[in-house]
């Protein structure tokens, strides 16, 4: 019996009343190479963020969104935290870190088969207690080797709220009790993006971003930092692709002999695109342009 004078079943979720809504923002952060983009494309089921095995691949915060009927989670991928050399380097790490503040809640990507460095403590010195602490690629060690590392990091980092997690971003071992977790821990909140939508990044910015994937990947090691990509004239089903490097000498290295890193470049980046697409890449030199903030603003990074 109510002693208040409100009916006792009033306020209460019935057997027939529909569950709450849980929505909120989700950081994943780390030091380059760590696994971040990998381990956003193997949670969303579909790639939305381009990887490779060169340093600072991600260049800008990529959104990805994980709908589920009980809830929303916005990812975002963030660039790697490193000790910058250029004023690229400084964007990257300004752009890692202006997300740290702005989410329900940071993942630190730690790697299984590498020892806890300096640049992991950096980070975890600028995230809440709470941060949650991913494991990934333990497809690499044993089972004691995850464990002896997990316990490592839990005296290390300093991070005493820290739930962990061993996960494989590559072959999704562990990702969905991450997930799982993490939809747990976001507070009752509204949609943000529409059902269905799994990425805000624009169309031509991610075929900007295919394409200097593949040149990552056919490219010479040397070149990577000096490639920036951008789409200059879409009208489908033309799109032209401009490749920018730093200097002359290396058009060579982008094209390849008779064109083959150019060609098999842009072959790749065809067979993810709609069919009937047109594609043309074009490579110029923009003299340092790493090095002249306006030029990275210009270029979206």
């Amino acid at each position: 019996m109510s002693t208040s004078g409100v009916p006792e079943d009033e306020g209460r979720a019935g057997p027939d009343a529909e569950p709450s809504f849980r929505s909120g923002f989700v950081a994943l952060v780390g030091r380059p190479n760590v696994g971040k983009s990998t381990l956003l494309n193997q949670i969303l089921g579909r790639k939305i963020a381009i990887t490779a095995a060169t340093p600072h691949t991600t260049r800008t915060r990529v959104r990805g969104v994980l709908d589920r009927p009980d809830g929303q989670i916005v990812f975002t991928d963030t660039p790697g935290v490193h000790r910058p050399r250029t004023a690229l380097g400084d964007r990257l790490n300004q752009t890692a870190a202006s997300t740290f503040d702005d989410v329900d809640c940071c993942v630190l990507l730690l790697e299984a088969s590498a020892p806890i460095g300096s640049g992991d403590r950096y980070i975890a010195e600028r995230l809440r207690p709470d941060t949650v602490i991913a494991l990934n690629k333990i497809d690499r060690v044993d089972d004691a080797k995850v464990l002896k590392h997990l316990a490592f990091a839990a005296s290390e980092l300093g991070l005493t709220g820290a739930e962990y997690f061993p996960v494989s971003a590559k072959s999704g071992e562990g990702v969905p009790a991450l997930v799982e977790y993490l939809a747990a821990r976001m507070p009752e909140g509204p949609r943000y993006f529409p059902a269905g939508m799994v990425s805000d990044v624009p169309e031509a910015f991610y075929v900007a971003e295919l394409v200097r994937e593949q040149l990552l990947r056919n490219a010479e090691e040397e070149l990577p930092h000096s490639i920036a990509c951008r789409v200059t004239e879409w009208e489908w089903p033309r799109i032209r692709c401009e490749i920018l490097v730093e200097r002359e000498s290396q058009k060579g290295i982008v094209i390849g002999k008779r064109g083959r890193v150019l060609k098999a470049a842009g072959t790749a980046v065809r067979q993810q695109l709609e069919p009937g697409a047109y594609l043309e890449l074009f490579v110029k030199v923009e003299k340092g342009w790493q090095r002249h903030p306006d030029v990275i603003e210009r270029l979206g990074y």
